[in-house]
């Protein structure tokens, strides 16, 4: 469940809140979390860690049908979904 642009969105909101809170007991960078989202069915799920977990020789689990899925979501324009079309793209 969701592409891996959806996952790197959620991560990225996810580490912001956490470091935001400021909390003593926190690191100051590169939180860790592991998040687990269950769809609604019982094969539907997610694992959501954080962006700084992957490089190029660790690279994040790629499923060709939540690619599918998340690019027809959001009209192949990935993170911007959501966003107002600026001026040039209207």
């Amino acid at each position: 469940m969701f592409s891996v642009k959806q996952k790197q969105a959620i991560a990225a909101i996810i580490e912001k809140a956490l470091l935001d809170l400021a909390h003593p007991e926190m690191p100051t960078e590169k939180p860790r979390f592991i998040l687990k989202v269950d769809g609604k069915e019982n094969w539907s799920w997610a694992e959501i860690l954080p962006n700084w977990n992957f490089d190029t020789d660790n690279p994040p689990a790629v499923n060709p049908w939540n690619e599918a899925v998340g690019d027809a979501m959001d009209g192949g324009r990935g993170r911007d979904a959501g966003k107002k079309p600026g001026k040039d793209e209207r």
